[in-house]
C-alpha cells in the first residue's frame, strides 16, 4: 500500500492502532470480523478461543489440513491465538488479568453469558475502569428478545432485509454472504472507535452494545418513513431499483450480465443516445425520475435490446468513455482478474509454511495516505501463542506491583 510522505516531514507511519489491546473473546463471524478489521490496523488483538477445536469456524468451509478452514485462517489474520476453557474458573481468571491489561474486549455470545462467567462489565471495570467493551448480541443487551439466541440469518430476517430480498412472484431470498453478521461487525468498529475517542477525554470507558437485527433495520434507506407517512409497505423488486430507473441488470451476446445505472436525466440522456433511442431521449414524460421510474420495464427492455446485441466488452468500454455507471456482474474469478482490484492491492499473496501453495486473501479497506506498507498475514493454530501471552501479562502484572 502507497503512503505519502511530505518533504522534509518526520511522519509517524506506525498503524493507527499500534499500542491498542483488544481481547476477542468471540466466535464465529460478528466478533471475529470486527477484531480482523482491528488488527489489520495494527492493534495487538488476542482472540480467546477454545483448547482443541478452537473457535467453530475453523470448520467452516474449505479446509486446510490440520489447520482449520480458509475462511478462518483470514478471519485470524494478525491476531495472537490464546486457548482457554472459559467455562473454567482460572480462565475466567486468566481473563480478567488480561482485561487489566487491555483497551478493548470484544464478545458475542448470548447476553448474560459474560456475567455467568465473571466477566461481565461490572467486574471488568473493576479491574480496569478504561475498558472498552464491545459487546454483539443478536437483539442487544436489553428489550423483551434479548435472551434470545440469534445468528446472522436470523437478524437478517427480523431488521428486515430479507423481505425485501429476491423476485416479486418468490419467496425471499437470502444474500449469498452472512451479511448480517458483517454489518454487526463494522458497528462494532466504529462503537470501538468513538468509545476510544470518547476515553480519551474521559479516561473512563463504556460498554458498545451492537444488536444484529438494529444494524440491519438501520441500513433500510426510506423503508419506515414510506411505511410511517404514506402507510406503503416496501415489497421484493427483484433487480429493480425501487426508487429510480433505469437501474437493472441486462445479459449481454456472450451471456455476460452487467448492471447499469443511468437513473439521473443527464445518465438517462446519455445512454437513451448511445442506444439508438432519441425517442426516449426527448419523451418529455421521461425527463424526471418519477416518468422514468413509472415505465422502467419499458426502458429495461430498450436497453437489454441494445447489450443483447454486444459482447460484455463491448459494452463496458462503450458506457464507460461516455461516463455512464456500469459493472460487470462479477464471479470470484473475475474478481481476480480484475485490474481494478489488482491496482489497488485487493488481492493480497499470502505465503505460509502450513500451505502447500499461495493462498490470496482480501486487502484492506479504507486506504490511508499516512499508514505503513501493510503485510498480510494468516491466522494462527488454535493457542499458538498460549504460553508466550500468559507470560507477558504475568510480567506486566509483577511490574505494576
Amino acid at each position: 500500500m502507497a503512503t505519502t510522505t511530505s518533504s522534509g516531514e518526520n511522519q509517524d507511519l506506525r498503524p493507527p492502532l499500534s499500542g491498542v489491546r483488544v481481547i476477542e473473546l468471540g466466535t464465529l463471524i460478528a466478533g471475529p470480523f470486527a477484531g480482523r478489521l482491528l488488527a489489520d490496523y495494527g492493534a495487538d488483538v488476542i482472540k480467546i478461543e477454545r483448547p482443541g477445536l478452537g473457535d467453530p469456524l475453523r470448520e467452516w468451509g474449505r479446509p486446510v489440513d490440520g489447520h482449520g478452514s480458509l475462511w478462518s485462517l483470514v478471519q485470524g489474520r494478525g491476531k495472537r491465538s490464546v486457548a482457554l476453557d472459559l467455562h473454567q474458573p482460572s480462565a475466567q481468571e486468566e481473563v480478567r488479568k488480561l482485561a487489566a491489561s487491555a483497551d478493548v474486549l470484544i464478545e458475542n455470545f448470548r447476553p448474560g453469558r459474560l456475567e455467568a462467567w465473571g466477566l461481565g462489565p461490572e467486574r471488568l471495570h473493576e479491574v480496569n475502569p478504561g475498558l472498552v467493551i464491545v459487546r454483539i448480541s443478536g437483539f442487544g443487551q436489553t428489550g423483551p428478545l434479548a435472551d434470545q439466541a440469534c445468528f446472522g440469518t436470523i437478524g437478517e430476517a427480523v431488521g428486515g432485509m430479507r423481505y425485501l430480498t429476491g423476485e416479486p412472484d418468490r419467496p425471499p431470498a437470502r444474500v449469498g454472504l452472512s451479511l448480517g453478521d458483517s454489518i454487526a461487525a463494522l458497528y462494532a468498529v466504529i462503537g470501538t472507535l468513538l468509545a476510544l475517542r470518547t476515553r480519551e477525554r474521559s479516561g473512563v470507558g463504556q460498554v458498545v452494545d451492537v444488536a444484529l437485527a438494529e444494524s440491519v433495520f438501520s441500513l433500510l434507506e426510506g423503508v419506515l418513513p414510506e411505511y410511517s407517512y404514506h402507510g406503503v409497505v416496501r415489497e421484493r423488486t427483484g433487480n429493480i431499483a425501487h426508487n429510480s430507473a433505469p437501474t437493472n441488470m441486462y445479459r449481454c451476446a456472450d451471456g455476460v450480465y452487467v448492471v447499469i445505472g443511468a437513473n439521473s436525466t443527464p445518465l438517462f440522456k446519455t445512454l437513451a443516445g448511445i442506444i439508438g433511442r432519441p425517442d426516449l431521449r426527448d419523451d418529455p414524460e421521461l425527463q424526471r425520475n418519477p416518468g422514468r421510474v413509472r415505465r422502467a420495464d419499458e426502458l429495461d427492455a430498450a436497453i437489454e435490446t441494445w447489450t443483447v446485441s454486444r459482447p460484455s466488452a463491448d459494452v463496458l468500454a462503450t458506457l464507460r468513455h461516455a461516463r455512464v455507471p456500469v459493472g460487470r456482474i462479477n464471479s470470484i474469478a473475475d474478481i481476480v482478474d480484475e485490474p481494478q482490484f489488482q491496482a489497488r492491492d485487493m488481492l493480497a499473496a499470502v505465503e505460509d509454511e502450513r500451505l502447500e501453495r499461495t493462498v490470496l486473501t482480501p486487502g484492506i479497506v479504507p486506504k490511508l495516505s499516512r499508514m505503513p506498507p501493510w503485510v498480510p498475514t494468516l491466522g494462527r493454530d488454535v493457542g499458538q501463542d498460549t504460553a508466550d501471552v500468559l507470560a507477558e501479562i504475568g510480567e506486566q502484572l509483577e511490574r505494576t506491583r
